[in-house]
């Protein structure tokens, strides 16, 4: 064979790996992967997301993964018109509860397959596998990365009062100064939030000499939430029904009047005048110095602690009633109903909630919700959070914050609601008016939000 002719065969040979490297590529089943809807489109991630995709496909030869990121701010649109085209992708994450439920009906119950993989749920908190499972929709997630929530406390302001802190665990009492227990519940933040809401005299709220009007600290102040994130403290609920009926739930018509005489009778919370002032950092009140006690979830931790210069830690949830909730915000990844291969959609689930849950949950920055990546997690985590926050003690109760996983709001107070946004209009105007006026009718408000929430239900019918 002369040299030509070697050269001819060479690229013949290499012309026809081509070609069957092509053909086998799309004889693979093509799965897409969209990301929009929560993390994930911010450029740290992206690098990070497709190395994911790209180990996957050199994994296996049967699936051919493909990443799609849409910025948020069009995401919800793109997939919309998507789904309307009968173009939709098959799996969409990481998501939370709102992104989901902006797109109620257009998710795969999982229930079949896992039952038919044998897919091990063993490693995730029970409950919170529970909250995925959705009336009348099925199980509609796996747990992937979980923000828990806790009561983060100031410390030094409790010491500066002779107060005890607060339990170190669920199930704890409230143990005061005298050796007295006390239900760790909203009635005994209320007693303690009077003692820490203080004027600018140093009197508490206790005192006959306490002046309203000029506050400047609070003992207790609930933030970076709307009315149904602080009305689950009190029980979980929705502002609508089963049915698509609007109503105010029992036990969030008890919260908003406890709220609003927390704000203008006993003043233990800032009301909406304070709320997003100087004097509490605009919102962050926990970070300002000036509020004692601030539920909240762990995506807060470093930033919203870099300016506060007195000790602090976390406590458990207290409960109402005896009941204990711990509202969860979550991220995890749905499989579209309209997924022409929901099998392989599966395979690709199962993997990036598996050997890769530790390292995308660290991209996005949540706790993993498998039990036994959270040990690993805490430790990297309060690492990362010690080197870029120097000045912040970040060597705190991580038992209490793990442990409330075993409390989530179930129906979770993100769930979706007809007229999603306008609902949301209507029940913030609810909350401007209540916590802004001392002399307002919270139970007639309850009354107007639900009759407008009715009416915005049924023009979606």
């Amino acid at each position: 064979m002369n040299t030509r002719t070697a050269i001819r065969t060479a690229l013949l040979a290499v012309a026809m790996m081509l070609v069957f490297s092509l053909t086998a590529a799309q004889e693979r089943i093509q799965i897409r992967w969209y990301v929009g809807l929560g993390a994930g489109t911010d450029a740290p991630t992206i690098d990070a997301q497709q190395a994911v995709v790209d180990e996957f496909n050199a994994s296996q030869s049967e699936i051919e993964l493909t990443l799609e990121i849409v910025d948020n701010a069009q995401a919800y649109d793109v997939l919309n018109t998507q789904i309307a085209a009968g173009n939709a992708p098959d799996i969409i994450g990481p998501m939370g509860v709102r992104g989901r439920a902006s797109f109620s009906g257009a998710w795969l119950d999982l229930a079949p397959l896992i039952e038919s993989t044998g897919y091990d749920l063993s490693d995730f908190d029970p409950a919170v596998v529970e909250s995925y499972n959705i009336a009348g929709e099925g199980q509609l997630g796996i747990p992937f990365a979980v923000f828990p929530y806790f009561l983060s406390y100031n410390a030094d302001l409790f010491e500066e009062a002779d107060l005890a802190l607060p339990p170190t665990a669920y199930g704890e009492p409230y143990i005061d100064a005298e050796g007295v227990e006390h239900p760790w519940d909203m009635d005994t933040i209320l007693e303690l939030g009077k003692v820490l809401t203080v004027d600018a005299d140093g009197n508490d709220a206790n005192s006959p000499d306490f002046d309203p009007d000029n506050i400047v600290q609070w003992g207790f102040g609930v933030g970076f939430t709307d009315v149904r994130g602080r009305d689950t403290l009190f029980g979980a609920g929705n502002f609508v029904d089963a049915d698509g009926n609007a109503v105010i739930p029992d036990a969030w018509r008890t919260a908003e009047n406890w709220y609003h005489s927390a704000m203008w009778e006993s003043y233990i919370h800032p009301n909406g005048a304070y709320n997003g002032s100087d004097l509490l950092a605009g919102g962050n009140f926990l970070g300002s110095g000036n509020v004692a006690m601030m539920p909240i979830h762990t995506w807060y931790m470093g930033w919203g602690t870099a300016g506060l210069e007195a000790a602090w830690d976390v406590a458990p949830i207290p409960a109402f009633d005896g009941v204990t909730t711990a509202k969860l915000h979550a991220d995890t990844f749905g499989i579209m109903e309209s997924s022409a291969n929901p099998e392989a959609a599966f395979t690709v689930l199962s993997y990036l909630l598996g050997e890769k849950a530790q390292s995308l949950t660290s991209v996005y920055g949540g706790m993993p919700a498998r039990l036994s990546l959270q040990e690993n997690f805490i430790e990297t985590f309060t690492t990362k959070l010690s080197t870029d926050f120097p000045d912040t003690n970040f060597d705190i109760n991580w038992d209490v914050v793990t442990a409330a996983l075993a409390f989530p709001d179930s129906p979770n107070h993100e769930e979706g609601m007809p007229s999603f946004l306008e609902a949301s209009a209507r029940y913030v105007e609810y909350a401007q008016v209540v916590d802004n006026n001392a002399d307002a009718d919270v139970n007639a408000e309850l009354d107007a939000l639900q009759a407008d929430l009715q009416a915005i239900f049924d023009a979606a019918k």
